[in-house]
């Protein structure tokens, strides 16, 4: 697939926020944890970074196509520079905070915040008559590759006599970095609707649609909110007394078998569906999940994550390629925001429910986030199989959707 200038600039610039992302997704930790943080102000600043995408994500969605997306995301890597600065060089816990209220630092490699959701909106027009499935598809490999690499990069920090913490300085470089290519995006990426006499609601004539999938986004949220990647780590530390080189390793190779994922989704979309895909890849890794626990030795346990993993992210391409193929293209940035955002507001609770059940079942929250992904996926295919998703504007990206 060759690609436009507008598609090269968008995955240039995730692939260095993506970096950036990953450095950060081991250093923040580390830093924390350097300052003597009590565990209370580690889970303000830690929660303050998942709960800062959500509001910011509801601003993009009322005002993304009325500023315009270009002049957005200019201005979110502005204050991505800014407040990775903070995090590189204060010790004040509040400014940290402060900092990550913003939805622009994030630990999160692949559906980082609100970044994610301007650029769901802008690469089916970036996608210059292509499919843009397969442009999702090679988006979010492009995010998990430069993603693994930033945590790699991390091991730099041992032979460097430099506090760790200042490394975290990669923010501000690769924003300003960013900034300079997404200066040259062309109009293309904005809205081509013609405004309208009377100003509109971000959402009109989808508004339906986006509540059912937000409602079912947030359930699938909730769930993998049980079993993070934080949680997965310590499951095998204490179930299996895992290293940490071995836990790196296998995260390494989770990446890894992400990226490849993308790819294959995108090819059996184009097969059978984006909705079938999204369904019917994700309900076997949901049973694969239940499994973990039950597994009889840490190399059993190991090749079910692996398992697991290999097929879970198949949907986040998919998924990203259906919400902006099942709306009008005016409304996308809107049912972009609305969606994620409904999946940026539930996360957080996750991890607090599951914390009293493991200390009555260490294995429990494995099974519970495996059922409840499962309703998601039955839920999706139930109320979305039926739904004719509208002609597009060529043959290309009407082989790759839902008939």
């Amino acid at each position: 697939m060759k690609l436009g200038g507008d598609a090269r600039r968008i995955l240039v610039v995730q692939a260095l926020r993506a970096f950036a992302y990953g450095l950060g997704s081991v250093l923040i930790g580390v830093t924390l944890a350097d300052l003597g943080f009590s565990g209370v102000q580690v889970g303000l600043v830690l929660g303050a970074l998942i709960a800062g995408t959500a509001p910011v994500t509801v601003m993009l969605a009322r005002s993304g196509d009325r500023i315009g997306r270009r002049r957005w995301y200019v201005g979110l890597l502005a204050v991505m520079a800014v407040s990775g600065s903070v995090f590189a060089l204060t010790g004040s816990v509040w400014l940290l905070v402060l900092a990550a209220l913003t939805g622009t630092v994030s630990t999160e490699v692949v559906e980082s915040g609100p970044f994610t959701s301007l650029e769901q909106a802008m690469l089916p027009n970036a996608a210059e008559g292509h499919d843009p499935t397969r442009l999702f598809g090679t988006y979010n490999t492009v995010a998990t590759l430069a993603g693994s690499l930033g945590a790699l990069a991390a091991i730099a920090t041992r032979w460097v006599d430099v506090d760790p913490q200042r490394f975290l300085l990669a923010y501000p470089v690769v924003a300003a970095a960013a900034i300079l290519v997404a200066a040259g995006l062309s109009t293309r990426v904005e809205s081509q609707m013609p405004e309208p006499a009377a100003p509109l609601r971000p959402l009109e004539k989808s508004r339906g649609i986006v509540a059912r999938l937000s409602g079912l986004f947030a359930l699938d949220s909730f769930g993998g909110g049980f079993v993070t990647q934080a949680f997965l780590a310590y499951w095998f530390t204490e179930r299996w007394g895992t290293s940490t080189a071995t836990l790196g390793v296998v995260f390494f190779a989770v990446g890894l078998l992400q990226a490849g994922s993308f790819q294959i989704a995108v090819r059996l979309a184009g097969r059978f569906g984006l909705l079938n895909t999204m369904v019917f890849t994700h309900l076997p890794s949901n049973l694969l999940l239940a499994l973990i626990p039950f597994a009889p030795s840490q190399r059993a346990a190991i090749a079910l994550v692996l398992g697991r993993f290999a097929l879970s992210q198949m949907d986040v391409p998919t998924r990203q390629a259906y919400v902006v193929a099942v709306v009008d293209p005016d409304e996308r940035v809107a049912a972009a925001a609305y969606t994620n955002m409904a999946r940026y507001v539930v996360r957080p609770f996750g991890p607090l429910v599951a914390g009293p059940i493991i200390t009555v079942s260490l294995g429990a929250p494995f099974v519970i986030a495996g059922a409840l992904k499962s309703v998601y996926d039955l839920g999706l295919y139930a109320l979305f199989r039926h739904v004719k998703l509208p002609p597009r504007r060529n043959r290309l990206e009407r082989s790759a959707l839902v008939r």
